[in-house]
């Protein structure tokens, strides 16, 4: 029997974030001025939204953690491992860090799909954090209504060259990894089940080499592109350094088929959410209504966005002193 796993799910990978606006609300009660006694150094916490937690240890050595977990957003259970393990990896390569060792996250619905799917996620995953050179050593796994996979990251960074969501200067240029599209593409493949290889092969290539291109350039600033879009997450780079970001969308790369799923109607929830979130603190006068979705659309497992150049990667806009707006859409 063929399962489709998308079908055993309210939504799909990272597009069942919750929302950017709901989540600052709650952990924003969260922060604490002080440190617990006897701590390591917190270096990147939660005051700016980053992609992972840094602590500095000793050895002149800094520990990156971060954990992602999110429901099947293709259906066949190994690519939906594979996809999942680099989603989660990501954010160690996104924070200028080596990945060092995962352990996996696992809900699934045991009554109602076989057991043998579950070791075919676990399998994609452990094919992917090999790819890592990172180790995978058990994790934890729960009896769940959705099936969620996904895995938490610890890492290893030099704390002299971390890449931030801060420290973004004006002046530079912005650069993106991997073209967007991912979201409506899951979006469609959820409705009809219709394939697209190449979102595939996007979702499960790695940050590393990029990450390794842009330590080696010196850049300091940047995040990946995930459940935010590719707006949101810019605009918490951009507020968190204190800049205006102007994107020139004609320069944004885009996925084969994907004008096409969005024509067709195939939009998240969550791509709707990212969309009215940065309204109120972008100037989004220049571009139509689909374009503006496309520049929101909730990735998976997508590049990375760099205050910098770096080779391979599309310059897509330029950082400048803060303006009337976070964001300018040109």
């Amino acid at each position: 029997m063929r399962y489709r796993l998308t079908q055993y799910t309210h939504g799909g990978g990272c597009a069942c974030k919750i929302p950017p606006g709901e989540l600052e609300t709650v952990v924003a009660g969260l922060l604490r001025p002080d440190p617990p006694a006897g701590a390591a150094e917190l270096l990147v916490g939660l005051d700016d939204g980053d992609d992972a937690a840094v602590v500095r240890i000793d050895g002149g050595q800094a520990l990156v953690l971060t954990a992602d977990f999110f429901t099947p957003v293709v259906d066949d259970p190994y690519d939906w491992g594979r996809i999942a393990a680099a989603n989660a990896l990501s954010d160690v390569y996104a924070m200028g860090g080596r990945p060092l060792v995962a352990v996996n996250l696992l809900g699934w619905p045991r009554d109602v799909l076989p057991m043998e799917l579950a070791r075919e996620v676990l399998r994609g995953g452990l094919d992917v954090a090999r790819d890592a050179g990172c180790h995978v050593a058990g994790g934890h796994s729960v009896d769940d209504p959705e099936p969620k996979y996904g895995m938490a990251v610890t890492g290893i960074a030099d704390p002299d060259r971390l890449i931030r969501n801060d420290a973004a200067v004006a002046g530079l240029p912005l650069s993106l990894s991997k073209p967007l599209g991912v979201g409506v593409l899951n979006s469609r493949h959820k409705a009809t089940g219709e394939v697209s290889t190449e979102a595939i092969e996007s979702m499960v290539r790695l940050n590393r080499d990029a990450a390794q291109a842009a330590l080696a350039a010196g850049i300091v600033a940047g995040t990946d592109v995930t459940g935010f879009g590719l707006l949101g997450h810019l605009l918490k780079l951009a507020r968190a350094s204190n800049v205006t970001a102007v994107v020139d969308a004609s320069a944004v790369p885009y996925l084969v088929g994907a004008r096409e799923a969005l024509r067709d109607g195939y939009v998240s929830g969550g791509t709707r959410r990212n969309l009215d979130w940065v309204r109120p603190d972008a100037d989004l006068s220049a571009v139509d209504e689909d374009e503006a979705l496309l520049l929101a659309d909730a990735q998976t497992s997508g590049g990375l966005l760099l205050a910098g150049e770096i080779p391979g990667a599309q310059l897509i806009g330029e950082l400048v002193p803060r303006g009337q707006h976070i964001l300018v859409i040109r």
